[in-house]
């Protein structure tokens, strides 16, 4: 069975499909024997939309250039299976910026199911919509049954269908396609209270602070920019020494044998806190943390405390370049 639809939309709930079945968004008017205008249908948005493929078995189904804004897919057998292909819609994520609290925040620019929409608009007691007005784009939409949490699925439910998903894209060799539902799928693991146990939360919280789980690389580059800057001040305040030590020679004589001894005082570092940040010892200091980084060893006499500060350094920044080469490679992986 294929569908070619404009001005549609779909419900397949609990539909049996025991062959391939295709649903396509037609791109322009069809045409027929006698002329047949979409004049009626003028403000009209032509789109095939499907509302629901719940209860359906996906292995035999096929969307092509659909709207799956609003689609549940909650139900649905062998999702893995499901093949999206051209131009499907999901929904987005809420727009602009937000206030929690006095702390300014955004939702970061990813699709996702209307089965999470529907989950954090309960979590967050958004009231129940306004029949007649159009939803906004700054919130959650709410479900069918807002605020029921009982017809409402909660994270555990929705982080399957999100691995799913994601599992049906990376078979179809789309792995930059399937990031977002990687990072719908760790979103929902993260509020996921009943199965995900605390410590495993609270890597998820760490992993999603610093790279947005592996896929966010501007995050992970800011934090190892901040980090490289509390290490260049440490090491200019504490790290390096006021010059560096002159090796020093000591020899014994004994009859006719001279025995020589050479050795390193270890550095010292005085003076006043602000007269340690100076250009000179920024720029001596940028240098370690980025040898640090990159290099893994600066070759620079350093204090005791600048020594450990370059130990924690070399150990947790290079850390941050990885999650932040990791973030690219998602999104460009063939």
């Amino acid at each position: 069975m294929t569908m070619r639809l404009r001005y549609a939309a779909v419900d397949l709930s609990h539909a049996v499909l025991s062959a391939p079945a295709a649903v396509t968004a037609h791109p322009a008017p069809f045409a027929y024997r006698a002329p047949s205008g979409e004049s009626l249908l003028a403000g009209a948005a032509p789109q095939a939309t499907v509302q629901s493929v719940q209860g359906v078995d996906a292995a035999h189904l096929v969307l092509t250039d659909t709207d799956l804004t609003k689609c549940l897919f909650s139900g649905a057998f062998h999702l893995d299976q499901l093949r999206l292909e051209g131009r499907c819609t999901l929904a987005p994520a809420p727009a602009g910026w937000h206030l929690r609290g006095i702390w300014p925040y955004r939702w970061t620019r990813r699709r996702t199911l209307a089965e999470e929409h529907h989950w954090r608009a309960r979590n967050a007691g958004q009231p129940a919509p306004v029949a007649g007005r159009p939803p906004s784009a700054r919130v959650w939409s709410e479900g069918p049954h807002h605020p029921d949490p009982g017809l409402t699925p909660d994270p555990e439910d929705v982080a399957a269908l999100y691995r799913q998903l994601r599992k049906a894209f990376e078979d179809g060799k789309n792995e930059p396609g399937a990031a977002d539902f990687y990072y719908g799928e760790m979103e929902m693991r993260r509020h996921d209270r009943a199965s995900t146990p605390r410590g495993e939360r609270g890597l998820l919280w760490g992993y999603w602070l610093l790279s947005g789980y592996g896929l966010r690389s501007s995050r992970a580059l800011a934090w190892l920019l901040a980090a490289m800057s509390v290490t260049i001040l440490l090491l200019s305040g504490f790290g390096l020494p006021d010059h560096d030590p002159d090796p020093a020679t000591t020899g014994t004589l004994r009859g006719s044998a001279i025995s020589l001894t050479t050795s390193s005082p270890d550095p010292s570092l005085r003076g006043s806190l602000s007269r340690r940040m100076t250009a000179a010892r920024t720029e001596k200091a940028t240098r370690v943390a980025v040898n640090s980084v990159v290099f893994r060893s600066s070759g620079q006499n350093l204090t005791t405390a600048g020594t450990y500060i370059e130990m924690t350094s070399r150990l947790l920044e290079p850390i941050l370049l990885a999650l932040a080469a990791l973030a690219v490679r998602g999104r460009i992986k063939r």
